[in-house]
């Protein structure tokens, strides 16, 4: 047996030993379904436990049920998912739910084939929800697995090659007990997010991996795990307007395909404009300014994208064409999602 897997698979009794004293307690553990699992699981997908916690209580006060999910209606639920990003998660996860409530009758499908037949469910969710909900003994590798993996057993291979990815998920599979599955994969997330830090800066001290861990032995916990370099993000300049009439704010959805499908914005054009220049498009809108209020700057990062914003909050008189005119009510009422969080903030304090 090569000694990589030997390594990973001496973690399992240290680990659980440490999981079962130190393990968090999260409101998606213990007693819950599956169906509590997958939501959790879909949510915490690049985004921190601590973020989640609130979105997930009131998902599952308004939610609580695959029934309900999956007949709540699409602006409902953009709303509860508006501040996670990737909205087509939350599409996904509807479209997931009528799924099982048609052809499983409600009943949460139990096998990882089952499971990856949802929408928006991979190899990772369907481990997740496989071992935690259902006891099956099957790998759920995430990026604190990756990196607990790569620096225990010191692999040096890139983790962001998928064929590199699939060699880790039949190592974690082969050095994975039979008895506490579950556990097992939630211990490997703890681990990763309390101790085996990334950036570079694991608190070894407290490892309970430390004995077996080649990157401590090495002094490789900088170095591991391996990255390859991603491509730098595009800037894109926009000009976002903020137009008051009648003790209402101007929006407009954007297209049902490509990036914030289907959600609420504020109306924008290419470019960082000046107020002069920033006039020329109210008047392809139907709009006349009438009082140029206040300029506003923000910025928000994608993936692959950085939007760079300049605002203008101006009261205009007009028809909008193309505009729809939301009240506070209805201004709280849509989905609009964080890239334009300053300006919708700067819209409720105004309304």
């Amino acid at each position: 047996m090569p000694e990589q897997q030997k390594k990973l698979n001496a973690i399992a009794a240290p680990l659980l030993a440490w999981y079962d004293e130190n393990k968090r307690t999260l409101p998606w553990r213990g007693t819950a379904g599956p169906y509590q699992v997958w939501v959790s699981e879909i949510m915490l997908q690049q985004t921190r436990v601590a973020a989640v916690l609130p979105y997930y209580r009131r998902w599952m006060e308004e939610l609580p049920t695959v029934e309900a999910l999956a007949a709540v209606d699409e602006e409902r639920l953009m709303k509860l998912w508006q501040g996670l990003g990737y909205y087509s998660r939350a599409r996904n996860m509807r479209k997931a739910a009528a799924l099982i409530v048609e052809q499983y009758g409600g009943r949460f499908p139990e096998t990882v084939k089952e499971l990856l037949s949802l929408p928006g469910v991979g190899d990772y969710t369907a481990g997740a929800v496989a071992s935690i909900a259902f006891g099956q003994a099957v790998p759920a590798v995430d990026g604190n697995v990756l990196r607990v993996a790569a620096r225990v057993a010191g692999i040096q291979e890139d983790i962001m090659d998928q064929g590199v990815r699939k060699k880790f998920r039949a190592r974690m599979e082969a050095a994975m007990p039979q008895d506490r599955p579950g556990e097992y994969n939630q211990a490997l997330m703890d681990l990763g997010a309390m101790v085996c830090l990334p950036g570079g800066a694991p608190a070894c001290g407290r490892c309970p991996l430390a004995g077996l861990c080649e990157a401590e032995r090495l002094g490789l916990q900088n170095a591991l795990p391996v990255r390859a370099k991603k491509a730098g993000r595009r800037r894109e300049e926009l000009t976002v307007y903020l137009l008051w009439r009648d003790g209402a704010v101007a929006l407009r959805k954007r297209p049902e395909t490509g990036l914030l499908a289907g959600l609420w914005e504020f109306p924008h054009v290419p470019g960082a404009l000046d107020e002069d220049a920033a006039a020329a498009p109210l008047a392809d809108w139907g709009l006349v300014p009438v009082e140029w209020r206040k300029k506003i700057a923000a910025k928000h990062i994608f993936t692959h994208v950085e939007w760079r914003m300049t605002g203008y909050l101006l009261t205009v008189k007009g028809d909008g064409a193309g505009l729809t005119w939301a009240d506070r009510g209805a201004l709280e009422s849509l989905a609009v999602p964080s890239a334009f969080g300053k300006f919708l903030a700067e819209a409720v304090e105004t309304l």
